[in-house]
């Protein structure tokens, strides 16, 4: 007989608090399968099973170092009366003194040796004069447009939890208008436009506000960086002297912070830009996100493309990383608006990026 003509075991019941004994061969002479020595549950103890975390893993970045490289929120330095600025007005006042005697001087000889000369240089000193003027005129504009951002930015700062309805309005309405050049900020706009009639308390206004002007820009500015920081990093890789990788890290650091300000419409002129870079610059030293730099950057770095690039990749990645802590300190300064709804930007928003682009670029060198 075999296995399929025996008829099926029927099912027997076993109750639960008894021990676990030999099962019974059944009417058919088949012999169950032994049980042997069944062991009893047990819990393990905690003591004797040692983990190791993902922290510990000496071939993944540390979540704390890497938190370190971000820089924390930076904010306009307090503008005060110094004697080097006084001394920088008395100086450039006697300059223009000096130039407009000697302007003057000029035009009168010009006058007693041809008429007609002397028309000319009048003339010509005539638009100078206008065209500084000019000068002058936008960059006061563009003085003015970066202290707005910066007086609205600490007004949303202040009511973002507090604001009425109406004074979240009003403040929504400057954000507009800071932005409203920008063609990113139409959809934003015109969602807002959509609650005008709506019941919305001060703060929820604000947080609305921010998600739907900001995100856009935010991405863009986020291209920004993770561009400028990419060409930082290819050039000071491939450059042949230091004071190649300076000059061009110098560079791109103020066509960023320039087109960062543009973004979210505080463009500033000449003064205002050299005031604003000053100002990034300034908090990344104040802060010691610079002096931070190479050896906890080499660290977190290390230990993922150690292995997958030359020195001089490694290097343009610092570089990157660099012109990234750059921006993000751009974006604090240049945004009307503080980050409270959305999440500010860290060094872990760019590091794949630039590690995955410098890894990229590694593979392109090695001759196939």
């Amino acid at each position: 007989m075999t296995d399929h003509d025996q008829p099926p075991r029927k099912p027997r019941a076993f109750a639960v608090d008894e021990p676990v004994r030999k099962a019974a061969p059944d009417k058919t002479g088949t012999q169950p399968r032994s049980t042997g020595n069944a062991r009893k549950p047990s819990a393990i103890p905690v003591a004797t099973v040692s983990m190791t975390m993902e922290e510990d893993d000496p071939f993944l970045p540390p979540p704390a170092a890497l938190e370190a490289l971000t820089p924390p929120p930076a904010r306009p330095r307090r503008r005060r009366l110094t004697a080097g600025k006084i001394l920088t007005a008395s100086l450039g006042f006697l300059l223009l003194l000096a130039l407009g005697v000697w302007t003057d001087s000029l035009i009168r000889d010009l006058f007693d040796r041809l008429p007609w000369l002397g028309w000319v240089a009048f003339g010509a000193a005539v638009i100078a004069v206008l065209a500084l003027i000019v000068l002058a005129i936008r960059e006061f504009i563009g003085l003015r447009r970066l202290a707005q951002v910066a007086n609205l930015r600490d007004s949303i700062a202040a009511k973002s939890k507090s604001a009425t309805a109406k004074e979240a309005r009003a403040l929504s309405a400057e954000v507009v208008a800071q932005i409203a050049a920008n063609p990113l900020s139409a959809r934003g706009r015109k969602s807002l436009k959509a609650l005008d009639d709506e019941i919305i308390d001060g703060p929820h206004y604000l947080a609305f506000t921010e998600r739907e002007l900001m995100a856009s820009l935010d991405r863009q500015a986020r291209t920004l960086i993770i561009n400028a920081a990419r060409r930082v990093s290819v050039v000071t890789a491939v450059s042949p002297r230091a004071f190649v990788d300076l000059a061009y890290v110098g560079f791109e650091a103020v066509r960023l912070i320039r087109n960062m300000a543009e973004l979210y419409g505080g463009r500033p002129g000449t003064i205002g830009m050299i005031r604003l870079f000053r100002d990034v610059i300034a908090h990344l030293a104040v802060t010691g996100a610079i002096a931070a730099g190479d050896s906890l950057i080499q660290q977190v770095v290390g230990h993922g493309i150690a292995a997958k690039l030359s020195a001089r990749l490694g290097e343009g990645v610092i570089n990157g990383l660099m012109t990234a802590r750059i921006g993000i300190s751009a974006m604090d300064l240049c945004r009307p608006m503080p980050f409270t709804a959305l999440k500010r930007p860290g060094m872990g928003d760019f590091m794949s990026d630039l590690t995955v682009f410098a890894s990229k670029t590694a593979a392109a060198e090695k001759p196939q």
